[in-house]
């Protein structure tokens, strides 16, 4: 069984890093798998992504945000000494249109994939949750999913962590 590591927080709060430095101990044979589906006209976040993949081990495979993500994890050969998925919100965007049911059975299915897997995995998140409430219902369905699938995953995670201006607070 794989071991699973919920990593959460808000923004610029040191997340990915953390998740690059777990995942650093487990090999050249990680893969990364990014979430963000690039539309080519959002320069500040290209800018995020080329930052990213810089701070990342040039030997580990990268899988760009795959429609079925737990389908790609199943078919990798060889397979991964680790998973680092970054993350959790962006991989929500990108499903947001669909039935919040779809939503929960396609990341169950996903950590399911992980924790039967023979390799640590680390997943990143956001804390959205702690503004006020936002006065569309749109925005508060995705800021209620976000916390939905966060909850789910730090439950089915074997460590969950609270990065706070760069620095890890254990939850459990």
């Amino acid at each position: 069984m794989g071991q699973l590591i919920y990593l959460t927080g808000p923004v610029r709060s040191g997340k990915s890093r953390r998740a690059v430095e777990l995942a650093c101990t487990w090999g050249d044979g990680v893969v990364f798998v990014a979430t963000y589906r690039d539309s080519g006209d959002d320069r500040e976040m290209a800018d995020r992504v080329r930052r990213h993949r810089a701070e990342r081990p040039e030997a580990w495979r990268t899988l760009e945000a795959p429609s079925d993500v737990a389908g790609a994890l199943t078919g990798l050969v060889p397979p991964p000494s680790g998973v680092v998925l970054d993350c959790l919100t962006l991989w929500l965007g990108a499903r947001f249109e669909r039935d919040d049911d779809a939503v929960f059975a396609e990341w169950d299915a996903l950590l399911d994939v992980l924790k039967a897997g023979s390799a640590p995995a680390v997943i990143v998140g956001n804390e959205i949750g702690w503004s006020p409430v936002p006065d569309s219902a749109e925005l508060r369905r995705f800021r209620d999913l976000a916390g939905w699938l966060a909850q789910r995953t730090a439950v089915a995670a074997d460590e969950a962590w609270l990065m706070v201006s760069g620095c890890p607070l254990r939850l459990k």
